[in-house]
């Protein structure tokens, strides 16, 4: 029996006429022990804050839920006149008002693919305006319009997205589904299996918890690069990949059978973002006879990768990820849209890696935090659906939120080579040409308006790489050195490691396995060809084989203490190289393939050479990373490389044989030949026309066929596993693996409610620019850190210490790890960098999550002071548990990256942002002072972005602006978080 219809977060706040029924069905006949209370429920802020629903009887009155006076006792005994009401209550939500616009798509041999709803049946000429990205959520809007979790106001709102946009309105938006990889994997079913726990301990069916959207789950952050420049990498790591995850990757299996509507693809198989472009994408979903664009919110930034498919797709947290799955719609701003038009033709020799970095140089510099870009103009049809890939894939690294490729005859094209079937391509066209959500360039096209323009022409992008700590830090071939040298003498800083003049040329020497080898500042002893943005592009993958092909032949060799490596996004790759028979020249340069995932660029590069890091560490040296990857924030890619590039492969081939970044590739030799000349960077670098010989040739439609069939049958060590077959899950308390974590313990039906902070201790203050990779746990675990003291305590060696992402699962691994970073900047601590803080109280220096300890046992608050970009980089969600466990109670930053404040509001964090002009420094702030945040304890009293008044015990005072951007995420505040409120709320439905 459903008690009220299956509100979702939007339709809670916003349903009027149900509130007004809903009191009166219980003004003439709610029995005792229901008379409505004086004052406002918790519950109620979560329905709305209109009058009416303040006359609403609470649930639970505060007993305890096994009493007599239990939520299911109350519920009973209005059982009547609940189901009356919900019988109204369903006649009006099943209603769709545009089931009108519901129309056939025919095929073109007779029958129909399938009924739509029809955009071009509404006959509203500002549809054709529309960038094709807000096309997407208006036909979402249309489709799950009920008036009651989406209403009509929301589909006019898109509608007129050109000038409800600026206005910064709040729209509803479902996605088809949800896309996970291991690392956000583990945690997010870990957090299904307590909700499970939580509503069986609150006598509630715990199998209610299931994901209502398919769920598509990619293990793939698992390979640590231990074994390199081996043709038996990729078993051997394999091998060591379940020997320290099996227990992780069992509790993943577990997961896939005991939750319906998951899929989860075995390690091994591919990085998550190549698989869902070549594999999982629908691009139109058929579901019993309904036809829709795909959609997809992952929990991965990159998920914007399949933006470059026509497919809408952007990262959210974890946290969101979870409501998504469970049904709740996403609330999100109406976003602007920049239009970006692409004119002209690459150059010779150029990749399609410069032009990202190109792009993102310029979209950083036009700024579109929370934004859509959308591409468009005559340059699209020199761009390969790779091409437009890569471009989408770094989106986060420009800031926007979508990266969107129209769907167009290139997109028809990649399905056909990828194996999706004749009739689904046909039907992908006819849907899409039908319902105005196709491009055709042949055909004349209507001016969309867009909020900003941008344009380039392809003719003018140079080979370039970007760092060395910032992936829109971007420097052309041509003035590498000179900025190399720069940087050298900077303070330390984005662009500079102040270097002393006297000891810039200093030379390292050592014995590499009885060999003598020399480091020097700018020595690259990492290169790696890596990460979702390139290995999904065969122009330059092959590009980085043909690099090693001709440098092989010239005689040149990778020097052995550069640790090279090679980690496909597919098995596809592999097999274009075999048939391309280029993996041999890769091999023989050290980029032997050592798995199938994430590696370098998530932080899984494995340890140096011992005598490779004494070299390093004794000297101080500023060694270099290279990477194909699309993250180079400091600490990220490995301990000991302060220097990291982002480059294209064939580039990552081309500095490894170099041995350094410091060097002018137009003026320099790479090294000397088997002739005893000179080789120099254009003896080596292939043209445009044979890369594209390469790939005409080589990547052909059967290889991904035969790649994803056997994908579904995972492998012989996955197939192994054995998993229980319980819903329920049983926790192991000795696990150092998965844990079970303490969201909600103790929870009632009653919700915490809205609250301040009072005379809070300052437990870190930042500048600007602090990274997810500063905030939550990544790479290794370091043998001095709490997280590695907690693991020995329990017997773990340190050598099975694995990396902090495998770990996700146990919170308190995780907790520890949060502010770990060794490359944290805290200014309590005067320059000093490193995980640790100053204990206010005390004076003491103790690492953070020692600290924080010390404070939540002296029952004493905690915040956050911060700069800009607060929260920038990958979309973690222990970015924002982590905190939460420390005992954070607010952030107040100059400005949040969006997922990261998103997150922060979903642990029930409250994020604030100084005023403009104003910040921690301009205010005399210094971090030593206790903070006091005045927000009313009456939810209902607190509006999206008001102005609170932050107080300190020095007589200081200020103006933030509260960044509860809508009335939803008031009601997770309100709850505790987003999923103590989706708990009550599925309770409540029944």
């Amino acid at each position: 029996m459903y008690i009220m219809a299956p509100y979702s977060s939007s339709s809670l706040i916003r349903a009027s006429r149900a509130t007004r029924l809903f009191s009166r069905a219980f003004s003439s006949s709610i029995p005792k022990p229901f008379s409505p209370p004086s004052s406002t429920s918790s519950v109620h802020r979560s329905l709305g804050s209109s009058s009416a629903f303040r006359s609403l009887p609470r649930w639970s009155h505060g007993v305890h839920w096994r009493s007599p006076y239990t939520l299911r006792s109350q519920i009973r005994a209005v059982a009547p006149v609940i189901e009356q009401f919900q019988r109204k209550i369903a006649s009006m939500a099943s209603e769709n008002p545009f089931k009108a616009n519901l129309t056939s798509l025919p095929k073109p041999g007779g029958g129909e693919f399938g009924k739509f709803y029809s955009l071009p049946s509404l006959n509203d000429p500002r549809i054709d305006k529309l960038p094709y990205s807000i096309r997407i959520l208006l036909e979402s809007a249309i489709r799950n319009c009920d008036n009651f979790q989406v209403k009509k106001e929301d589909v006019e709102k898109i509608i007129d997205w050109e000038n409800s946009a600026p206005k910064q309105v709040e729209i509803p938006f479902k996605p088809a589904r949800v896309l996970l990889q291991d690392f956000t994997g583990v945690p997010a079913v870990v957090d299904l299996a307590c909700m499970r726990d939580a509503m069986n301990n609150l006598g509630s069916d715990s199998n209610k918890i299931n994901p209502l959207v398919p769920v598509d789950l990619v293990i793939d952050h698992s390979v640590q690069v231990d074994v390199a420049r081996s043709e038996n990498a990729v078993q051997a790591n394999m091998e060591l990949e379940f020997k320290r995850n099996k227990e992780r990757f069992a509790f993943l299996k577990w997961g896939s059978t005991a939750f319906r509507n998951m899929l989860v693809v075995p390690p091994g198989s591919g990085i998550v973002h190549q698989v869902n472009l070549e594999y999982l994408a629908r691009v139109v979903f058929n579901t019993d006879g309904l036809l829709y664009p795909d959609s997809v919110v992952g929990t991965d930034s990159h998920t914007t990768m399949i933006d470059g498919l026509g497919v809408a797709g952007w990262g959210v947290g974890g946290i969101e990820a979870e409501a998504a799955m469970l049904g709740q719609p996403m609330s999100m701003v109406l976003p602007g849209v920049v239009g970006f038009k692409l004119s002209g033709k690459l150059n010779n020799g150029v990749t399609a890696t410069d032009l990202v970095l190109t792009v993102t140089q310029m979209l950083r510099k036009h700024g579109v935090v929370g934004k859509f870009v959308e591409f468009y103009g005559d340059g699209m049809s020199e761009l390969s659906l790779a091409d437009r890939a890569t471009i989408a894939n770094m989106s986060p690294e420009y800031g926007a939120t979508m990266g969107f490729f129209p769907v167009d005859k290139v997109t028809l094209q990649y399905l056909k080579l990828t194996c999706r079937s004749d009739e689904t391509v046909a039907m992908v066209e006819a849907y899409l040409r039908a319902n105005n959500l196709f491009v055709d360039y042949n055909e004349p096209q209507q001016d969309r308006v867009y909020s900003s323009y941008l344009q380039l022409d392809l003719a003018d992008v140079e080979p370039c790489i970007s760092g060395p700590k910032r992936p829109h830090d971007r420097v052309t071939l041509k003035e590498m050195k000179a900025d190399w040298h720069a940087c050298l003498d900077n303070k330390v800083g984005f662009k500079g490691f102040a270097v002393p003049k006297e000891t810039q040329d200093k030379v390292a020497k050592f014995s590499f396995h009885g060999q003598p080898a020399e480091l020097k500042h700018g020595s690259v002893v990492i290169a790696a060809i890596t990460s979702c943005t390139n290995t999904s592009n065969p122009s330059v993958m092959l590009g980085a084989a043909l690099v090693a092909k001709k440098a092989t032949e010239l005689g040149l060799k990778v020097k052995p203490w550069v640790k090279t490596s090679l980690a496909p996004g597919s098995g596809v790759v592999t097999k274009y190289l075999l048939q391309s028979g280029l993996q041999k020249y890769l091999n023989e340069q050290g980029f032997n393939i050592v798995g199938f995932g994430c590696t370098t660029c998530i932080g899984n590069s494995g340890d140096l050479d011992e005598s490779v890091s004494s070299a390093i560490t004794d000297n101080d040296i500023v060694a270099a990373a290279v990477l194909s990857g699309n993250r180079n924030f400091e600490g990220r890619v490995h301990p000991l490389t302060r220097a990291n590039y982002l480059a294209s492969p064939p580039l990552v081939v081309a500095y490894a044989l170099a041995g350094t970044v410091n060097i002018d590739f137009e003026k320099e030799p790479l090294g000397k030949g088997k002739d005893g000349k000179d080789v120099f960077f254009r003896d080596i670098w292939p043209s445009t026309e044979e890369i594209a010989e390469a790939v005409q040739s080589s990547v052909l439609p059967d290889m991904f066929k035969s790649t994803y069939e056997a994908i579904t049958k995972g492998n012989a060590m996955w197939n192994q596993l054995s998993v229980p077959s319980s819903n329920l899950y049983s926790w192991d308390s000795s696990s150092t693996y998965i844990h079970e974590p303490p969201y909600f313990k103790n929870m009632t039906m009653d919700p915490p409610g809205a609250h301040g902070v009072k005379d809070a201790y300052c437990l870190l203050n930042f500048g600007d620019s602090i990274t997810t990779d500063h905030i939550s746990p990544a790479g290794s675990i370091n043998k001095d850190s709490p997280a590695a003291k907690y693991l020995m305590e329990r017997g773990v060696d340190r050598r099975d210490f694995n990396s902090y992402g495998s770990r996700r699962g146990n919170d308190e691994v995780m907790a520890r790890g949060t502010f770990a970073n060794i490359r944290l900047v805290n200014k309590l601590l005067n320059g000093e960098v490193g995980p640790k803080t100053v204990h206010v109280p005390t004076g003491e220096k103790l690492f953070v999550f020692d600290a924080a300890m010390r404070y939540k046992s002296a029952g004493q608050d905690t915040i956050v002071l911060a700069g800009a970009e607060y929260g920038s980089g990958s979309s973690r969600d222990w970015a924002a548990k982590g905190p939460m466990l420390l005992g954070v109670k607010a952030v107040i930053a100059k400005s949040f990256e969006r997922i990261h404040r998103s997150n922060l509001v979903g642990m029930g964090i409250i994020p604030l942002c100084f005023k403009s002009g104003e910040d921690a420094e301009t205010l005399g702030l210094t971090g030593h002072e206790r903070y006091t945040i005045d927000l009313p304890s009456n939810i209902s009293e607190i509006r999206p972005g008001q102005d609170v008044t932050v107080t300190t015990d020095t007589g200081k005072s200020f103006i933030c602006k509260a960044r509860f951007d809508t009335e939803v995420e008031l009601a997770y505040f309100n709850h505790g978080g987003i999923l103590p409120y989706v708990i009550r709320n599925l309770i409540n439905q029944q």
